[in-house]
């Protein structure tokens, strides 16, 4: 894959809402666009599906969906049998925070970009509306960064690859906003950690909770539809 002049980003797709806003803020700036999904034999295939969704929504030029079993690990209520919390948002990291995800998933992501040509990575982490995983924060992101640039042949030539958080200091409902903006359908996105059989969003999770809420702050209809409603 040949470098683009600076204009060729990688973008960190999981299927959500935030990633998926992320990825068309990367279009608007003028980016072709490499997605990458990881396939981390999570509790349900549905979010995959929405990534597939998203990304040629986003006129991705490819799409890469990575296997990577992270249920030998487990350790999270989306790698193991452990059931999923659907009492509210609490002030606690949950259940369903996978260890170092967003560590292990950048790191994919930087190589795929080096190989690629890539200068850019886009990643939808936001540090104001999520529920208290620490591979959200701002701090997180700025020691990624400077690790990417220790750690590549690009960033040692002096060609670091950066990692962009437009998300970052956004609320749930600013995101929701972003996306109505940027004429994005995001209901064909997925939140959901526990979806029902039927194939719905199940409304009282901290992911479906979150969605909910902001869409409700920003004042703009929800196309999601949930078993209950949060």
């Amino acid at each position: 894959m040949v470098a683009n002049n600076g204009k060729f980003a990688v973008v960190l797709l999981s299927g959500g809402l935030d990633s998926m806003v992320a990825g068309g803020l990367a279009r608007e700036a003028g980016y072709r666009l490499l997605a990458l999904s990881i396939d981390y034999n999570q509790r349900h295939r549905v979010e995959l599906r929405a990534a597939a969704r998203v990304a040629q929504a986003l006129n991705a030029m490819r799409h890469i969906v990575l296997p990577l079993d992270l249920t030998a690990f487990g350790g999270s209520a989306l790698t193991a049998d452990i059931a999923v919390p659907k009492s509210g948002v609490g002030t606690e990291i949950p259940v369903t925070y996978v260890p170092a995800r967003n560590t292990i998933f950048l790191s994919l992501t930087l190589g795929l970009a080096e190989v690629a040509g890539a200068s850019d990575i886009f990643i939808g982490v936001n540090a104001l509306d999520y529920s208290g995983y620490p591979d959200c924060r701002p701090e997180f992101i700025d020691a990624f960064q400077q690790m990417a640039m220790l750690a590549t042949k690009a960033g040692v030539e002096g060609r670091p690859i950066h990692i962009n958080a437009p998300l970052q200091h956004m609320s749930k409902a600013d995101i929701v906003r972003e996306a109505d903006r940027l004429g994005l359908d995001l209901g064909i996105s997925w939140s959901c950690y526990d979806p029902t059989p039927d194939g719905k969003h199940c409304g009282l999770c901290d992911s479906c909770r979150l969605r909910s809420r902001g869409f409700e702050e920003a004042g703009l209809p929800d196309p999601t539809v949930y078993a209950v409603h949060p």
